[in-house]
């Protein structure tokens, strides 16, 4: 397959001497004016984004970034009306959207489950919640294993939420509101202030309702969001932010599943689409956050920039959980439950320095990073379980838990502190190059409380990953590249949780990835991309489908891939978003052993076409063949069946400073299953429903 996939890549290299007769000058970056945005993180016009700071922590086009980047900008979110990571991640190939067990948001990218490689602005943002886009600019998904900009993990890709930063010349008062047909709503505002020609102030805030089509699921989130920047002279500039975000809702981990004939997987139990199998008023998850950010910019030299970013974040959360553990006996007839409760307290302090140095060396031009970060993690978890009991199909009462087992009770302090180098070299016009190193030093220290353990872990790895890309560029708007990346997992996991006598003495999980693809500004404003992957994951570890709390090793995984992309303007009216990903995700040397959550075939499409300057309508559609559950590695084994989802959407302005949007999703009410925790915690689809929003921007 790789093969193959390289030669449609030789032949899209060679025919990119010649030159279309439509495709006009490639999009000029530095045209954008972005002298009214104090703190600037990126540039982008309608659904096409042009350049990220994330990819290389260095201001580079996207056609100039040896990687696999999916960005959805704030113009995008809106004509979707997304409403949280999952809704944008859908509607990316490459990604799989994971159930989270109704508390947390979980993905798989690239065959590699994660609930940590989450970024701010570029800043680790890995604790196990649900994060917002109401102060969101853009999101961008960078797929594959960059240890040298992220650090650990990320082995997969990751996730990077754009902040709203404060504009220095425009007073801007918005706000939207927004329900839909299943009772769930919410209002935001956004309001930005320059209070002189030096000192800006941007407000966001946010209230959502979580109704849904699940019976007794609910919930509500309010956050708000202040950020001031100040110009500190025509070199330098700094932003201070603070969010806090109160979210609690009901734990929902879906419905379990049922046997579906001998030697045949598990599939999901039919006929209980909106049938809850936990316990109302005692499954809920809550959270208190407090997240503080200080940025500063400048300018050195005329070429030499320093940029640094302090993080701050309180992190107080829980979760009650009462779910299917096991399968159902019968259409009708029983299903074992389980339940726990876990509490949690995170503390990160995250701190980054980078310095930025354009020089050259006779014909070849630098682009040379050096950086440091440093941080430090403490957590506090205790698991307490419930005791066990039984839901009957055929009378549904729900049981009464109880919450008295302890079960786990770990602290743990982690410290890291990485350095890194990595230039960005061009051979004149056609040739670049990326190569860089990072060193990571990660130290976790922790005790189990546990009193029938009570016992001290610790473990010290020290990582060099390195990062190498090879871009060629036949034309301005066509490049061509190659590259190899690593990146490493410690054995205490996402979370640092604790760390087995056995695990405590195994090296990292490693990452290693090999790319090569495409990009091709086919327009100024139209961007298609083709990539073709292999991730290999060695050391790797993953639940254990008969037991998922507890994690087995399982060898080496390898994941092989082709992703499509197109980004951005068919005409002038038509704006689209869309892909395709090919993932055969397997056991290296086991190919009949398939991994969890990662169809093979995925394939989305978003429209929007503007009739006339006031009436606008959207179309979007999302495909995703058949995935196990869990990894397979027993004949019961979930796996859940291939779903094509239609969604449309319909705008209409009243004035330039009002606009009506209506958005359907689900068109054709297909039942489906949208996705799962393991082979018994599986999610329903949502049935047809509409959400109308009113939003004002004066």
């Amino acid at each position: 397959m790789l093969r193959l996939s390289a030669s449609i890549i030789a032949v899209l290299s060679a025919s990119a001497f010649w030159q279309p007769a439509f495709a006009e000058e490639a999009f000029d970056v530095e045209a954008y004016d972005d002298s009214r945005t104090i703190i600037v993180t990126g540039l982008s016009e309608g659904y096409l984004a042009t350049n990220s700071v994330t990819a290389t922590k260095t201001d580079t086009p996207l056609i100039d970034i040896p990687q696999t980047i999916n960005v959805v900008t704030r113009e995008q979110l809106d004509d979707q009306a997304h409403h949280s990571l999952a809704d944008i991640l859908r509607y990316v190939p490459g990604t799989t959207v994971g159930q989270g067990e109704g508390n947390r948001d979980q993905i798989t990218l690239r065959g590699q489950n994660t609930t940590a490689d989450f970024f701010l602005d570029g800043v680790r943002d890995d604790v196990q919640y649900y994060r917002g886009l109401y102060n969101i600019e853009r999101v961008e998904i960078l797929k594959g294993p960059y240890a040298l900009i992220f650090g650990r993990g990320g082995g997969g890709g990751i996730i990077n939420r754009v902040q709203k930063s404060p504009l220095s010349d425009d007073f801007i008062y918005a706000g939207q509101a927004s329900i839909n047909s299943l009772g769930a709503y919410d209002m935001s505002a956004d309001v930005n202030a320059p209070l002189s020609d030096a000192v800006a102030v941007r407000i966001n805030a946010v209230y959502e309702n979580f109704d849904s089509h699940r019976d007794f699921v609910g919930g509500a989130r309010y956050a708000w969001n202040p950020y001031v920047a100040f110009k500190l002279n025509d070199a330098w500039k700094l932003g201070l932010s603070y969010e806090y975000v109160h979210d609690d809702r009901t734990t929902d981990r879906g419905i379990p599943s049922i046997a579906n004939g001998a030697g045949q997987p598990n599939r999901p139990i039919a006929g209980y689409r909106d049938q809850f199998f936990g316990v109302p008023g005692v499954n809920y998850t809550k959270l208190e956050a407090q997240i503080a950010k200080l940025r500063l910019d400048g300018a050195l030299t005329s070429n030499l920039s320093f940029s640094g970013t302090i993080l701050y974040g309180d992190y107080d959360k829980t979760y009650l959980n009462v779910y299917p553990n096991g399968a159902a006996t019968a259409q009708s007839g029983t299903v074992a439950l389980a339940a726990y409760s876990d509490p949690t307290q995170r503390e990160n302090f995250i701190a980054q320095a980078n310095l930025v140095w354009d020089v050259e060396t006779g014909p070849l031009m630098h682009k040379i990073l050096v950086g440091t970060e440093y941080g430090d993690q403490k957590s506090v978890n205790r698991r307490i379980n419930g005791s066990n009991a039984t839901f009957n199909l055929a009378n549904p009462i729900f049981p009464t838990v109880s919450f008295n087992t302890l079960s786990r009770d770990t602290v743990s302090d982690v410290k890291f502190f990485s350095a890194y180098v990595q230039d960005q070299i061009s051979f004149g016009d056609h040739i670049d190059v990326v190569a860089g190193l990072r060193y990571d030093n990660f130290d976790i220290d922790g005790t189990d409380l546990l009193p029938a353990v009570d016992r001290p872990f610790a473990r010290k790895d020290e990582k060099v990953s390195p990062r190498l890309g090879l871009i060629f560029k036949p034309h301005e708007n066509i490049s061509v590249y190659g590259s190899y990346s690593q990146s490493f997992l410690p054995r205490s996991g996402d979370q640092f949780l604790a760390l087995t006598v056995t695990q405590q003495n195994l090296a990292p999980e490693k990452f290693t990835n090999y790319e090569i693809g495409a990009k091709w500004d086919v327009q100024p404003n139209l961007n298609l991309t083709l990539a073709v992957f292999q991730l290999e994951r060695s050391n790797a570890t993953t639940p254990d489908p008969r037991n998922p709390v507890v994690s087995i090793n399982i060898g080496t995984t390898r994941t092989q891939g082709i992703e499509l992309a197109v980004t951005g303007n068919i005409t002038s009216s038509w704006q689209v978003h869309g892909g395709y990903s090919y993932q055969d995700a397997t056991l290296a040397g086991n190919e009949s052993v398939r991994l969890g959550q990662v169809p093979q075939h995925q394939a989305s499409l978003w429209n929007r076409y503007d009739f006339n300057d006031r009436f606008a309508a959207g179309l979007g559609i999302i495909h995703q063949s058949s995935q196990f559950a869990a990894i397979r590695t027993a004949p019961n084994t979930t796996k859940l069946p291939a779903f094509t989802r239609v969604d449309a959407a319909f705008y209409y302005d009243l004035s330039d400073a009002l606009q009506l949007q209506l958005n359907v999703e689900n068109l054709f009410d297909t039942d489906y299953y949208s996705d799962a925790h393991n082979n018994n915690n599986i999610s329903t689809g949502a049935p047809i429903n509409g959400r109308f929003t009113i939003r004002a921007k004066f």
